[in-house]
């Protein structure tokens, strides 16, 4: 079955114009506004089967995860929401620490009326994932997280050094006067900066996803997600102490993260697969998508060992 899946994945990229070209989410998918508190978040279901929540980060929306859904869609309830402030979503003036967002995903799956689901993180979505798993570990069969950090969790403090993130603190009105109009520029920097392969994000995905942070209000809040960190350290602390006992995949970047992903995760957690996908940077569903893809499903399949 792996075997059929893999070739599914490689004909579906390898017919696509370009290799990062965002694609349509499989016909069946129906996308809806969910109510979220403060929020209104717009989420695509599809599927039928074991739930799993896909949750994108900084740079792109919930569009990112469209061949991943593909491939989980067959035997689960896929469910992927663009985060509060981000893609479609509405942009409320606070709310965007990621224990609060985790209460969004919640809200998103209770209005489903999904009770437990695997949940699948990249970038700000790896938090957003992390603390979803943290407030509701009884909700959270599976983890993925994918080439971030996690606020407060070793090594949070080494990797908040690193001068390539010097983003984490940037916002605020006369940063969002300087972006504004030029959001394209801004985002091209993550784009290139942080893969391995730049031309991995083609420019029909940067002109899309540019599209859509470039709507009103969208770098603010996407300000804000970043400059929460603190508030979201401060939460994550706890979770050390108490550590996260449902099974979790770290995968990293072998150009980026790479095993640093799974150190995180096993100050946190204490069942950590480590997957490392080589010669890719950040942007690991467009740099990679097969051996990506390949990873998360074999991982969400797979029987937990008793």
């Amino acid at each position: 079955m792996l075997r059929h899946l893999l070739a599914v994945i490689v004909a579906l990229v390898l017919s696509a114009p370009a290799l990062a070209q965002v694609k349509p989410f499989p016909a069946g998918f129906r996308t809806q506004e969910v109510a979220a508190g403060d929020a209104t978040l717009h989420v695509r279901v599809g599927g039928k089967g074991p739930a799993v929540v896909l949750l994108h980060g900084f740079g792109d929306t919930g569009d990112m995860w469209a061949p991943l859904a593909t491939a989980l869609a067959a035997r689960h309830t896929v469910v992927v929401p663009d985060l509060r402030g981000m893609g479609l979503s509405s942009h409320p003036a606070g709310g965007y620490d990621k224990h609060s967002q985790a209460g969004d995903v919640r809200a998103v799956l209770a209005s489903l009326g999904i009770e437990k689901a695997s949940v699948v993180g990249h970038d700000i979505g790896t938090m957003v994932a992390f603390a979803y798993a943290a407030r509701y570990p009884q909700l959270t069969a599976r983890l993925v997280v994918m080439d971030a950090p996690v606020p407060g969790i070793p090594p949070w403090d080494e990797i908040v050094r690193n001068p390539l993130l010097w983003h984490f603190d940037f916002g605020g009105p006369d940063m969002e006067r300087l972006v504004a109009g030029r959001e394209r520029i801004y985002l091209d920097r993550f784009w290139n900066d942080f893969a391995a392969n730049p031309d991995a994000m083609d420019e029909a995905s940067r002109a899309h996803y540019a599209a859509l942070y470039a709507r009103p209000q969208a770098m603010k809040s996407a300000f804000a997600q970043f400059r929460a960190f603190r508030e979201d350290a401060a939460v994550n602390q706890a979770v050390v102490a108490r550590k996260l006992t449902m099974p979790v995949l770290a995968i990293g970047g072998g150009k980026s993260f790479g095993a640093t992903e799974a150190v995180v995760m096993r100050n946190a957690a204490v069942d950590v697969t480590e997957v490392v996908i080589p010669n890719a940077g950040h942007w690991l569903m467009e740099e990679a998508p097969v051996p990506t893809i390949a990873a998360v499903t074999r991982f969400i399949d797979a029987p937990i060992s008793k």
